[in-house]
């Protein structure tokens, strides 16, 4: 069944985001970021969201331990970025070094240059078959823009297109 949900699954389409925390290792701040597809709303009021992650992601272990993570949902110009913070950590943290980025105020985790952002503290989290369900409640966010979205869909990366359909 693992490869008819996965065929099934490449044609949902979403979007795409970087996902942000931290270890602290003595005085040492650790920050560390991994692209996403699995985030979504889950409630606006409180306002939650959730992400889910391999269990045996050495981000999510980090995440669980800082209790606090960050959002940067990307457009269509950051492909490269997406391709970047899906290869391995020490591949992550040198393209960490080579953004520009910000530090959000309210958790710390580091914030790059997208169109909306979210900084969220973990507030629940569920064991989910082979992955871990986070969910966190959003403490602070904004937009700075509105480019065309990045999304992903059967297998790759694409740019959306404004065309609606029906009402």
């Amino acid at each position: 069944m693992k490869n008819d949900l996965r065929d099934v699954m490449r044609n949902f389409v979403t979007g795409v985001c970087v996902i942000s925390t931290y270890s602290d290792q003595g005085a040492t701040r650790r920050h560390d970021a991994i692209t996403a597809n699995s985030f979504t709303s889950v409630s606006l009021d409180p306002p939650l969201v959730s992400i889910s992650l391999r269990t045996e992601s050495v981000f999510l272990t980090d995440l669980m331990e800082s209790k606090v993570w960050g959002v940067s949902i990307l457009d269509s110009t950051q492909e490269g970025t997406a391709r970047s913070f899906a290869r391995p950590r020490e591949e992550r943290e040198e393209k960490l070094r080579q953004l520009s980025l910000e530090t959000g105020e309210k958790t710390g985790t580091l914030l790059l240059d997208a169109p909306a952002w979210l900084e969220c503290r973990t507030r629940d989290h569920l064991v989910v078959g082979d992955h871990i369900m986070v969910i966190g409640e959003v403490v602070a966010l904004g937009v700075r823009g509105s480019g065309s979205p990045l999304i992903f869909v059967q297998g790759g990366f694409h740019r959306f297109e404004s065309e609606q359909v029906g009402n």
